[in-house]
């Protein structure tokens, strides 16, 4: 009996980030379709508090005030794409959890990139690296010194 508690335990640690939305139920539009539409473009948008997840995702109020900017957008006939227009022109492609490729966010995609090769020349070049050259041999006057020296601590 305690199995089958645990695996239940499991499964909903397991599965229940999957299902948690912090949309409302009051914010939700009585269109099944339009909902679907407006669910579709707030997965995509960053919370500009939270940053690390979706609109969709988030209970901040500004979270909350921009899925029901976007659901009212939807009501007024707006296409999916212009809404992200607006909303990128109001709060910039910060907003885009998937901003574009261009110009402004070329380090934002390149970085990752940029990344793993400096880490890779640097392995590499470390892989390549020529050993230390052997010590040289000493002379008899050195040997006779640290014969003398390693005589004269074992004294003590």
């Amino acid at each position: 009996m305690k199995w089958l508690l645990r695996l239940i335990v499991l499964a909903a640690l397991t599965l229940g980030p999957l299902i948690a939305h912090a949309v409302q139920p009051a914010e939700m539009l009585s269109d099944p379709k339009l909902e679907a539409r407006a669910r579709a473009i707030s997965t995509g948008l960053r919370c500009l508090v939270c940053q690390n997840e979706s609109i969709d995702e988030s209970n901040a109020t500004l979270a909350h005030d921009i899925r029901v900017l976007v659901r009212e957008r939807l009501l007024a006939g707006d296409s999916d794409e212009q809404i992200r227009n607006f909303l990128v022109s109001r709060y910039g492609n910060f907003i885009l959890l998937k901003p574009p490729f261009e110009p402004g966010t070329y380090l934002l995609w390149l970085t990752p990139l940029i990344l793993l090769l400096a880490g890779g020349g640097a392995i590499y070049l470390n892989t390549r690296r020529k050993p230390p050259p052997a010590p040289a041999n000493l002379t008899s006057t050195e040997a006779t010194k640290l014969a003398q020296i390693v005589g004269h601590t074992d004294d003590h």
